[in-house]
């Protein structure tokens, strides 16, 4: 056998050697119902993100907690009972979205409180911008005439005399 022969047998065992010892991803969400229960968890590893999309390599958190969930899952409890299980053992900041009854109820109130607020503002002050438009134009066609004055009959003096001129120019 030559050098590169041996170099390259010993470069292939070392890398099956290195693919046994260290999985390149964790064997975990063999089923369509484990993956779903696991969209409603967060991972607890402090990367905020859901427990199934979690990408950091080697995470503490996310493994264990994939072949935990699977492991209830191959066990055929049930998924309320399944997420009860993580909320008893992390607590409630497992949950991907908080649960909507007690005081929770209000992240999912509020956004859609303060949209309708929000849209009510913006309706009252169209309305009151367009009846104080409605009113000042009837204040200025309801005013007396304005008596003509010495700058006002010049500046129309002016005028005519211009378009004259321009009726001359035109005409030529």
């Amino acid at each position: 056998m030559t050098n590169r022969a041996r170099l390259a047998l010993i470069c292939a065992m070392f890398v099956g050697v290195a693919t046994a010892i260290v999985p390149l991803h964790v064997a975990a969400q063999k089923t369509d119902r484990a993956k779903s229960l696991g969209t409603k968890l967060m991972c607890m590893c402090g990367c905020g993100q859901i427990l199934t999309q979690c990408n950091h390599i080697n995470c503490p958190s996310s493994g264990p907690m994939l072949k935990e969930l699977d492991a209830h899952v191959a066990t055929g409890e049930a998924d309320d009972l399944i997420v009860q299980d993580f909320v008893q053992k992390y607590g409630e900041k497992v949950l991907s979205a908080p649960p909507s009854t007690g005081f929770n109820a209000i992240a999912w109130y509020i956004p859609g409180v303060a949209f309708a607020i929000g849209l009510g503002i913006v309706v009252t002050l169209i309305r009151l911008w367009r009846q104080r438009d409605v009113a000042r134009l009837a204040t200025v066609s309801s005013a007396p005439p304005v008596a003509p004055t010495a700058a006002s009959e010049l500046r129309d003096v002016q005028l005519e005399r211009a378009r004259q001129q321009a009726d001359r120019e035109t005409e030529e």
